[in-house]
């Protein structure tokens, strides 16, 4: 079995979907592929639904009813890849502002070096952002300052959605208890990763904004985000955390 599998949230994503499902599947490296889809009412569901029959057994589809979330789609994708025993579990957007050949970094990362969390990092050597106006770049730059003010992990990407989680990393963390669902999620993912000590490592990539289709960004998305890392600064005051691979006493 593939041990390996990449969660793709979709909402309205008809003109970039098959795209993106064909260029993993074109990868050297084999990897499975989830779409999460939110009930987009432009077809975006039907078209992968077509492709499973092209992709058998390494295609899937879960539907969902409405627009619910990129953390909750995310959630939803990991349990479910759990519950298959996948062993590398992938964040990816559908647009192309990951570079799918990428997928291969990350998994090495993992796979190969040992690590448990491998990030897509936008800024890890420099700042690899392609197409974005200078005031959404410095926004996404100094948003990560911030978080590493507020939080003391020194994650340079800490909004970044390209990732690859090893499965104990999920298994770890209670998905249940993640409580976000926009920027905030990404940052509430790699604050319990950390804090449960696992090995991160920043995996250098170019991040070029969507070429097709609609951002799903939001002033809402921003603002739950600058928020939401100082309500994870104060909960985790009152919250134990027991490393990975201590036994609790």
């Amino acid at each position: 079995m593939n041990n390996s599998i990449v969660v793709i949230p979709t909402y309205n994503e008809i003109e970039n979907v098959e795209a993106i499902i064909r260029k993993v599947f074109s990868l050297s490296q084999p990897f499975h592929v989830l779409i999460i889809d939110d009930g987009s009412p432009d077809g975006t569901a039907a078209v992968v639904k077509g492709l499973m029959v092209e992709f058998n057994g390494q295609l899937h589809l879960v539907e969902r009813k409405g627009k619910l979330g990129l953390g909750t789609a995310y959630i939803h994708g990991f349990k479910w890849a759990m519950e298959r025993g996948y062993e590398y579990i992938f964040e990816m957007d559908a647009d192309f502002s990951h570079p799918p050949e990428d997928l291969i970094r990350l998994h090495h990362a993992c796979a190969v070096e040992g690590h448990d969390v491998a990030i897509g990092s936008r800024y890890i050597t420099g700042v690899n952002v392609v197409n974005w106006p200078i005031n959404r770049v410095l926004m996404s730059y100094f948003a990560g300052y911030y978080v590493r003010m507020i939080t003391g992990m020194q994650i340079m990407d800490p909004t970044a959605g390209f990732i690859c989680y090893t499965s104990k990393v999920l298994k770890t963390i209670n998905l249940d208890n993640i409580r976000f669902i926009g920027y905030a999620f990404q940052i509430e993912m790699k604050f319990n990763s950390w804090k449960y000590g696992f090995d991160i490592v920043e995996v250098p990539i170019i991040f070029t904004d969507r070429t097709k289709g609609a951002s799903k960004m939001s002033k809402g998305i921003f603002k739950e985000a600058i928020l939401g890392v100082i309500t994870l600064k104060v909960n985790s005051f009152f919250k134990r955390y027991i490393p990975h691979g201590q036994v609790q006493k």
